[in-house]
């Protein structure tokens, strides 16, 4: 198999370099095919050698845009026309994954386009954008509508996951990944309450990349830390052994 490209993006303080590196080491141990390793960001300070820093392409939106938050839209930019020089199959992995397995599977799955499906809704077909596989420049309809009707699509689409999962099923090409492989930690590790109060969080069988969204994050899941004690989780030492540069 060719060169695969995996690529990610961190932008503003949320998520410092140390995500960037642990997402880098995890992947170098999970995947065997050869592969070349992106990110795309604002601030590559602190970021290891072996990661290529790319800056995060301009939105190219129109003046009256401006005024809008539109970092939930910002991954949007992957679907341009040119990406850099980065060119070809392309697995996009959100910075607070943890891959507990190896990941061949992904960048060998035979679609032109793969994404999570909504694990909290899952009769809709929505995708979580966590993890998906796409060529590069394959798909620019995807920014271009973004750029014409920006305006119309913040108002009728909650993010740009959603927006992405409408956009590929109007084309035909919207495909989940198989169930089991991107589970996601707060409702398939956790489990629900009562439970959370009082079972160690587990790695779901068949389990390849956690997912992470909302809270709690990775450092915090191994922990067991929540912003709302009442949310209260134990801790999952074990992800420790996975979460490492």
């Amino acid at each position: 198999m060719s060169e695969v490209n995996i690529i990610c993006m961190k932008w503003g303080t949320a998520y410092g370099p140390e995500y960037v590196n642990r997402l880098y080491g995890m992947v170098s141990r999970n995947l065997t095919h050869p592969f070349r390793f992106v990110c795309f960001t604002d601030d590559g300070a602190g970021v290891r050698n072996e990661v290529e820093i790319k800056p995060i392409p301009d939105f190219g939106l129109p003046p009256d845009a401006s005024n809008r938050n539109w970092n939930k839209w910002r991954k949007l930019v992957t679907w341009d026309r040119k990406l850099a020089d980065v060119t070809g199959k392309t697995l996009f992995l959100d910075l607070d994954v943890i891959i507990v397995d190896n990941i061949d599977c992904f960048v060998e799955y035979d679609a032109e386009f793969a994404i999570i499906l909504d694990q909290l809704r899952p009769k809709r077909r929505v995708g979580n954008s966590s993890v998906y596989l796409y060529d590069i420049g394959k798909f620019p309809e995807i920014i271009d509508r973004f750029r014409r009707e920006s305006e119309y699509i913040h108002r009728n689409f909650s993010n740009e996951q959603h927006y992405l999962s409408h956009e590929m099923d109007k084309m035909g090409k919207l495909t989940f990944w198989p169930a089991g492989w991107c589970p996601s930690y707060k409702y398939r590790c956790v489990g629900s309450w009562p439970n959370s109060w009082f079972r160690t969080p587990i790695k779901p069988e068949g389990a390849k990349i956690l997912i992470f969204h909302g809270d709690p994050n990775p450092p915090d899941a191994i922990i067991g830390k929540r912003k709302k004690p009442l949310r209260f989780i134990r801790p999952a030492p074990w992800l420790q052994e996975y979460w490492q540069e």
